[in-house]
């Protein structure tokens, strides 16, 4: 819920940022991202994966949830157009600055592929036949 409030608040400050448009971008990420973490909280006790893996998931989620939304935010206050250039329009930041953003959304991109991919397999793990008469009953 944390990030959707986040998601609320970069809305209330999209025009102050060097490229609104991004901002926009940002805004959106919050929003959608906290609904994703929200969704995924809702169907977690049905996730099967040994500790370890849940663990990655987890962190992996989290991670990048996050950092979808701050990477877009930071490209949006510096004017960068790494990674997004339909939404950078004619804006252009430093290389530092186009680096920064571009190992954000790369890293993004990566925690959200592995907790994709532990997610789909933990949920299509087959419930024990305790788990199963529990579900019938309720």
């Amino acid at each position: 819920m944390f990030l959707f409030l986040l998601g609320l608040i970069t809305g209330l400050f999209v025009q102050l940022l060097e490229n609104p448009r991004m901002g926009l971008s940002a805004h959106v990420e919050g929003v959608m991202n906290g609904i994703l973490l929200l969704a995924l909280g809702a169907v977690w006790h049905r996730v099967r994966l040994p500790a370890r893996a849940a663990t990655v998931a987890l962190a992996a989620a989290l991670y990048g949830t996050y950092a979808n939304w701050a990477s877009t935010l930071i490209a949006a206050a510096l004017g960068t157009a790494a990674m997004a250039p339909l939404a950078a329009g004619t804006h252009k930041g430093q290389p530092w600055q186009e680096l920064v953003v571009t190992l954000g959304f790369g890293s993004v991109a990566l925690a959200m592929l592995v907790a994709s991919a532990l997610l789909v397999w933990g949920l299509r793990a087959r419930a024990t036949v305790g788990e199963r008469e529990q579900g019938t009953r309720a």
